[in-house]
């Protein structure tokens, strides 16, 4: 067999399998490459083609894993404009934007001074303009979001998620109560004043402007988790709410038993109803409680109580009243002395005490039990979801270099099984 046989018979054809052969990139000769150009542009290509395949791959499956497959019914993933929406509202300075765009609607908001009669002076018309920017402004990025994410099918759609949800319906009542206020309005009726646009009068549905500073809820990862830990603790606060009502019930009963009617005596001149005190309290015409000590005075009843005659025990709601006002202890100080100059010391002193320690301290701070709890539970699974996504992003990167460490030990394998590969570059030396 000639030499050019040999050469014709052994040089390496480009393999569809594989995608690789030998080329100029490969070999020991400085020399320009040889009329086989197809060969060694096939083998030069093949690393980027199975790189570009490989990361197309990986690439599709994660995002298929995280968004809908299809946005709208007709944007797939490989749409361009679905992909240059992903890459607009998954990109950080979008979400300053946006944070910096609901501050900045926050204090707009503080700033504006209603009038009544639908009055208005420069500075409502000109913050009624600047509205209309933030509205746009938080249309568009509704819209590059549904685009994004898909509508409503996908678990990962953009309202499935609830403060998303909330977003989209202050963007909608926006739109509508703009297009209401544009509208030619109903004959006979005034036109609006001070700048105000005509059309309908909407100041219902402009009240909702008042939840845009929510939307500062879907931004701030932060207030996520307290949001989250207060809706989770809803349930267990219902059970600390029926115990608080539990021992109001109890506390008054026992009050009702132990001080009906004792706070309807105070001191009076003798032999008038006039007030023998500028600040009347009550007063015991018997027994260890307060005594009148003023010249011609005595205690008596017929007078209505402290608080105008609602801090009382004389019947079963004043007494839950009074009982809910000493568990806040809002005044409960104020009740007890009350108490003590009507019959003494030793009953009202234990059981406005034990009133105060068992159902303030113990009772009432089960509150903050219950939330602290619930908030290092969020503030856990936050974490946990934190560190999974550096989890599978660490994994999606040693996925990718063992792709690429597979590609290059079949490149490996081939220069060492194939021996024409040595005597085709020797030849091409040679030549």
């Amino acid at each position: 067999m000639s030499e050019s046989e040999v050469g014709k018979d052994t040089t390496p054809e480009p393999s569809p399998a594989n995608g690789t052969g030998p080329g100029p990139e490969w070999g020991l000769c400085p020399g320009p490459p040889t009329v086989g150009t197809d060969t060694s542009g096939a083998s030069g290509l093949g690393t980027p083609r199975r790189r570009t395949q490989h990361n197309k791959h990986k690439t599709v499956a994660v995002a298929s894993a995280q968004r809908s497959p299809r946005a709208l019914f007709c944007l797939t993933l490989t749409n361009p404009i679905r992909r240059s929406c992903i890459s607009i509202v998954e990109w950080k300075p979008f979400d300053i934007l946006i944070l910096l765009t609901i501050f900045a609607n926050c204090v707009a908001l503080g700033v504006y001074i209603p009038f009544p009669e639908d009055d208005s002076n420069t500075a409502n018309h000109n913050l009624e303009q600047v509205e209309y920017v933030f509205l746009v402004i938080f249309t568009v990025e509704t819209v590059l979001k549904i685009v994004a994410y898909g509508l409503v099918l996908h678990p990962s759609a953009y309202i499935r998620n609830g403060w998303n949800l909330l977003d989209f319906i202050i963007v909608v009542v926006g739109l509508f109560s703009v297009l209401l206020e544009q509208g030619p309005g109903r004959p006979g009726d005034a036109p609006h004043t001070g700048g105000k646009p005509g059309g309908f009068d909407v100041k219902a549905l402009r009240a909702f402007r008042v939840l845009r500073p929510l939307r500062l809820v879907s931004g701030v990862p932060s207030l996520h988790i307290v949001l989250n830990s207060i809706m989770k603790a809803l349930v267990p606060l219902l059970h600390i709410a029926l115990l608080v009502l539990f021992v109001i019930i109890i506390y008054a009963i026992i009050g009702l038993e132990l001080f009906l009617g004792r706070m309807h005596k105070t001191c009076y001149f003798l032999g008038s109803d006039m007030e023998a005190e500028e600040d009347p309290s009550p007063c015991a015409s018997s027994g260890s409680g307060r005594s009148c000590t003023l010249n011609h005075t005595e205690c008596r009843g017929r007078w209505p109580g402290p608080n105008g005659g609602i801090t009382n025990f004389d019947n079963f709601f004043f007494a839950m009243l009074t009982v809910f006002q000493c568990i806040t202890m809002e005044g409960w100080t104020d009740v007890l002395y009350w108490m003590q100059d009507a019959m003494g010391y030793e009953l009202p002193w234990v059981y406005f005490v034990s009133l105060v320690i068992f159902g303030s301290f113990f009772v009432l701070n089960l509150v903050l039990g219950v939330l602290s709890g619930e908030f290092s539970k969020e503030r856990e699974k936050a974490k946990a979801r934190g560190d999974f996504q550096k989890l599978r992003e660490k994994q999606q990167m040693e996925e990718d270099l063992r792709g690429y460490l597979d590609w290059i030990t079949q490149a490996e394998e081939l220069d060492l099984h194939d021996p024409s590969v040595d005597g085709n570059l020797g030849h091409n030396c040679q030549s």
